[in-house]
């Protein structure tokens, strides 16, 4: 059972600045409401109230609210007209589609002198013979009834025969109100039927197969049944198991623990969002390049493309992982859209440097490409193209090419050292300075010579 609380007033005085003390118009609609409270104490000041299309049964609480000028309670399970008399300044009251029988209750409306406007249309009571002419003549202050205007001439029209129409009216009445009652016994026997199988649905539940909850909703909503408080009453009790049990369906049970790294301190590889990717080596730029589809085909043009934004990279020396948030497209099967993301990481096969790694998304297909150069750079071999053998035609060939590279050789002390035979030309004679200096030299070193034997000649410059 839904009830009436001073949260649920706030929040529709949005308008009025979340004040209820002066509150001129709040709309209460469509809230599964059953009972009228409160308002008369909180909401003084109110105008126009809003309750339609609710599950309210009576008319209460209303006898305060003295400024009160438009009542809608549309749609509700009201079966008598009361407990408005308080209201002094109501001038539209719109009971549409109810269930007001007892038309003669009508008539407590004559102490709202200002009412104006009335909606009984939808009602049992609409139904009586003689219905428009008993409502003219009961209140004279009637302007408008359902939607028409009341004309001069229709009042006049409606008096006339006036005892007659309303003997015709109780009686109608009269006989609604015991076939009422028949309804209502009616309802408490199915009642207290469906009570006393409520055990044997339960045991029944887990067995019962999709095909026999499609065939008793099939069922439920096409057997007849009279429309009645009770009926639409069981009817919105029918969703609201529905809506209860499909929201249990859909609570997702707990997820365990991510795990990323073991305790042990071992990356795991994972892939959560079911990413399409490819790992290669670049040996030109001696790098590790990662190639990750965040773009797939896909009909719908909103699901085309996924935003950098989502997007979260963190490269390691060891490992790479990226975060992906956000619902992404139509294949990956509705990611949810969460704070961390589903999680995509790889081991990689070397060691590299993050602080130069790159982290770039194609603008042509959407993929992310990541480039991480390794940590440690390895020596390349080039390998050269050996030098092609030639074949000589002939044995001649081959001494002639043996002799030019004997040819070639050189050896190197022949152009460190000095030759002084190229410089001073060799002398045969006896005669001359350089003669008899060689043949002094070795008796100056063997023994000594005679003074006399020397001759100076000034002519010849001395030996240094």
């Amino acid at each position: 059972m839904v009830y009436i609380t001073e949260d649920m007033v706030r929040r529709r005085a949005e308008h009025n600045e979340s004040e209820i003390f002066s509150l001129e118009e709040v709309s209460l609609h469509q809230q599964d409401i059953e009972k009228i409270e409160h308002l008369g104490t909180w909401c003084r000041e109110l105008k126009i109230l809003y309750l339609q299309n609710n599950l309210i049964d009576r008319m209460e609480n209303l006898s305060r609210l003295k400024k009160l000028q438009y009542l809608n309670l549309a749609l509700n399970n009201i079966e008598v007209i009361e407990n408005l008399e308080g209201c002094e300044s109501l001038q539209k009251l719109d009971l549409t589609v109810n269930f007001i029988g007892r038309l003669s209750s009508v008539e407590t409306l004559r102490h709202n002198v200002h009412l104006r406007e009335l909606f009984l249309v939808g009602n049992p009571c609409a139904e009586f013979q003689g219905y428009r002419q008993y409502v003219v003549t009961s209140l004279a202050q009637l302007k408008w009834l359902d939607g028409t205007k009341i004309s001069r001439s229709e009042r006049i029209g409606a008096c006339q025969g006036l005892e007659e129409v309303r003997r015709r009216v109780w009686v109608q009445e009269d006989e609604y109100l015991k076939r009422r009652k028949k309804e209502k016994e009616e309802a408490e026997r199915k009642g207290a039927g469906e009570d006393g199988g409520n055990e044997d649905d339960a045991s029944n539940a887990a067995v019962c197969s999709e095909e026999d909850e499609e065939q008793q909703e099939k069922e439920f909503w096409h057997t007849p049944c009279s429309f009645t408080p009770e009926s639409r009453l069981e009817a919105h009790r029918h969703l609201e198991e529905k809506r209860r049990a499909k929201e249990k369906s859909m609570v997702k049970t707990e997820k365990p623990s991510r795990t990323l790294i073991t305790v042990d301190g071992r990356v795991l590889n994972v892939n959560e969002p079911k990413l399409d990717f490819s790992l290669t080596e670049d040996e030109d730029n001696n790098s590790i390049v990662l190639d990750l589809s965040v773009y797939r085909p896909s009909p719908c043009p909103s699901h085309r493309h996924m935003d950098s934004s989502l997007l979260d990279v963190d490269i390691q020396p060891t490992f790479a992982r990226v975060s992906v948030k956000g619902k992404v497209i139509e294949n990956l099967r509705s990611i949810s859209h969460s704070s961390d993301g589903r999680m995509f990481q790889m081991v990689l096969p070397v060691e590299v440097r993050p602080d130069s790694s790159t982290a770039l998304r194609s603008q042509t297909t959407g993929h992310l490409l990541l480039t991480m150069p390794r940590a440690k750079c390895e020596i390349k071999v080039t390998r050269t193209a050996p030098r092609p053998i030639r074949r000589s035609r002939s044995p001649e060939d081959r001494e002639r090419r043996n002799k030019v590279l004997e040819c070639l050789e050189v050896n190197p002390s022949r152009h460190r050292a000095l030759a002084l035979s190229s410089i001073v030309p060799h002398q045969e004679t006896t005669e001359g300075p350089l003669e008899a200096s060689r043949t002094a030299a070795p008796t100056a070193a063997g023994h000594d010579t005679s003074s006399e034997e020397f001759v100076d000649d000034p002519d010849v410059p001395p030996l240094v």
